[in-house]
């Protein structure tokens, strides 16, 4: 059902392979109807230069402001299947773990040609950066962001990776109450900036927690990510809860969620803000 292709990108005398799958219908000549599926993917594919060859997107694609004016074919309830096959795309770019397996089924069984999203750390944007120009023919300019992406996160790393490690509870959600484990995204943000995990070793990725959990990790910063939705968190009055360090010592602090939740460059400056934020508050609990 699916063939198998390797770009091989050569950066500096370091060979770099990204493997994706695609239909049988894949083709060689650069994209020019494209549907992408996620606002992550028509954010990397305006940086690259392919933003006006995308067709169609989903709800949330909101970046940058040319996005706006792109039509939708779906969103978080699922895919507008004919109106999708009504723009003939010649290439599909899906966001597995974001677009529903049985919308995903029906896209390959109509034989569309698909390729698929799936960075599971922090680096793969870069080779995320360089699947999309392979695919659209703006592999110079793709190159040369993947590159400068890198840099950027490698110096991120340079900066925090030896402070001291301060505790930190992500929250995610505040109703419920949710978090996230080693295994997420965020969790390599929040290493990243030399800060440490209280839920980390949680068996469930995003779990959902009680005040007394929060009370027995001792988290001495929380952090409280904020979106650009029509439905914001629910404010929690920490102030009941004093016996929490974080608490005790007035430690919160929020960050862009619209930045740092998705798999873009755009990550980047909002992991800066993170880090930065965390280092006050490393600085601040060393005086205490």
């Amino acid at each position: 059902m699916f063939k198998r292709l390797t770009f091989l990108l050569l950066v500096g005398f370091v060979t770099q392979a990204y493997t994706a799958e695609f239909s049988v219908k894949a083709k060689t000549v650069p994209a020019q109807r494209i549907i992408a599926l996620a606002p992550h993917i028509v954010e990397s594919l305006f940086d690259i230069g392919a933003g006006g060859q995308i067709v169609a997107t989903v709800d949330y694609a909101d970046y940058p402001k040319q996005a706006l004016d792109i039509p939708r074919v779906g969103g978080y309830y699922g895919l507008q299947i004919e109106k999708i096959l009504q723009l003939n795309p010649d290439l599909v770019l899906v966001w597995r773990n974001g677009n529903k397996a049985e919308d995903i089924a029906k896209l390959e069984n109509l034989g569309l040609t698909l390729a698929f999203s799936d960075p599971d750390n922090i680096d793969g944007v870069a080779s995320e950066l360089r699947l999309f120009g392979a695919l659209t023919g703006h592999e110079q300019q793709a190159e040369k962001l993947a590159l400068e992406y890198t840099q950027e996160l490698s110096r991120l790393r340079q900066t925090y990776q030896h402070q001291t490690p301060i505790s930190v509870f992500y929250q995610l959600w505040s109703e419920p109450l949710m978090s996230v484990n080693k295994n997420t995204w965020i969790h390599q943000l929040i290493q990243t900036c030399g800060a440490t995990n209280v839920f980390a070793d949680n068996s469930t990725d995003y779990p959902q927690l009680s005040m007394e959990n929060i009370i027995v990790a001792k988290p001495q910063l929380i952090i409280m990510p904020q979106e650009n939705s029509e439905k914001p968190q629910p404010v929690i009055d920490w102030q009941q809860w004093s016996m929490i360090p974080a608490v005790k010592h007035n430690q919160f602090m929020k960050v862009d969620a619209d930045l740092i939740h998705r798999f873009s460059r755009r990550m980047l400056t909002g992991l800066e803000d993170m880090c930065q934020k965390i280092e006050r508050s490393r600085q601040t609990l060393v005086r205490q």
